[in-house]
């Protein structure tokens, strides 16, 4: 998603400079080309050689040098720009931009900036909640300007509270979102993500291997882009992504109840989801001891989630799920898809080298009801989510939803 961007970093004086350095460095292997402008106060904090080794461009410290093109140094910084990350973003850089102050070389990056700018705010808490600091945040976010807030905790001058600046994943995901064609606003979408834990006593339970890094991915880049996600999510290690509702569920039946009660709100369901088929008839309260001999189970069907909501969907709405296959994967597809009345089935052979669980890429081909097939090569999960989402959204455009 942001490969290709140019992304002006502007770095003021603040204790977290440095973490400016983790901030540019994930950009850059995240594609974009990074341009970073420090002020004489961010350079006794950290130097501009650490920036220039991360990015691999000269950076920016004075007001009137000429950009190495012999452009205007601070008009082409803003005016090439895809997006400015102003961070740390101090008081004193906020109140100047607030009030059209441009006496140095990063606040006069900010008045010149056409393109859309992100202040990452970081100071001790009184200062932050001041009132004269909260006015100009406001009038900020009034003129459109996009804030990552704070977070709580210990600051560096050993006082705790509001004023830390927020941590890489929060500003990468504004960064992203700022970037991003939101495209799908005001579309309300419901993932499902993870496997299902089904109890067999108290310390053991029959699952998959499902990591839910598909279903994460859908529900991230379906917000990236604007929709309104509701994730219901299987037990995983995976932290949920920002701006997402994340139900947490274990069972398949919590689950079912779960997603029945979400989808009547939802225009687009994307089932991804790896749901336990069966679960032991009876879960023992305490712990089954080995008795030196077999162990047999007795099995019962839980519900089939996506065959309930094929059969309950709406006129306006898609209902896409996922077949993780073996062997004949194209037959089994297309007989799922019609079985369950889905709009898209994106199936998998997780056999195949990184398109099995818990990989960050796949390999899928995806059947719409008319048995086309749109066949992916290897991608990250990210990637895969965005292809899936184009073809909802040409769905929903065909269709005049």
């Amino acid at each position: 998603m942001l490969a290709g961007k140019r992304i002006t970093v502007g770095v003021t004086g603040g204790i977290a400079a440095y973490k400016a350095a983790d901030l540019v460095s994930t950009l850059v292997k995240a594609g974009a080309e990074v341009h970073v402008a420090m002020t004489s106060s961010a350079q006794q904090f950290i130097t501009p050689l650490t920036f220039e080794v991360l990015t691999g461009n000269p950076v920016a410290t004075n007001l009137f040098e000429k950009s190495p093109e012999g452009a205007v140094l601070h008009i082409d910084l803003a005016q090439r720009a895809d997006l400015m990350v102003i961070v740390p973003a101090t008081a004193n850089i906020i109140g100047k931009a607030a009030n059209g102050i441009a006496d140095d070389l990063v606040s006069t990056l900010i008045v010149a900036a056409s393109c859309p700018v992100l202040f990452c705010p970081a100071m001790n808490v009184v200062m932050y909640h001041n009132p004269l600091v909260q006015s100009n945040i406001n009038k900020l976010k009034d003129l459109g300007y996009a804030f990552v807030e704070p977070e709580e905790g210990r600051l560096a001058c050993g006082t705790s509270g509001k004023g830390r600046l927020a941590d890489t994943g929060m500003i990468m995901n504004s960064i992203q979102k700022l970037v991003t064609p939101q495209d799908l606003a005001g579309l309300k979408v419901l993932v499902t993500a993870g496997p299902t834990r089904e109890p067999l006593d108290p310390v053991r339970y029959l699952s998959n291997r499902s990591s839910g890094k598909m279903g994460y991915a859908l529900a991230k880049v379906a917000s990236l882009r604007g929709a309104t996600v509701t994730l219901v999510s299987g037990p995983t290690a995976l932290t949920p992504p920002p701006g997402v509702e994340t139900i947490s569920v274990t069972t398949a039946e919590q689950m079912f109840q779960e997603v029945i009660q979400q989808s009547a709100k939802a225009q687009l369901i994307i089932k991804a989801a790896a749901v336990a088929d069966y679960r032991p008839l009876v879960t023992n309260e305490q712990k089954i001891k080995k008795q030196g001999q077999g162990l047999s189970l007795e099995l019962t069907q839980n519900p089939d989630i996506l065959a309930q909501l094929g059969q309950r969907k709406g006129r306006q709405q898609l209902l896409v799920g996922f077949a993780a296959e073996t062997n004949d994967l194209e037959q089994n597809a297309l007989s799922k898809l019609k079985r369950k009345n889905l709009d898209l089935l994106v199936a998998n052979d997780v056999t195949q080298p990184g398109a099995g669980f818990d990989h960050d890429t796949n390999i899928v081909r995806i059947f719409d009801q008319s048995g086309e097939v749109k066949a992916l090569p290897r991608l990250s999960k990210e990637q895969v989510a965005w292809e899936i989402l184009n073809l909802a959204r040409e769905l929903f455009q065909a269709r005049g939803i």
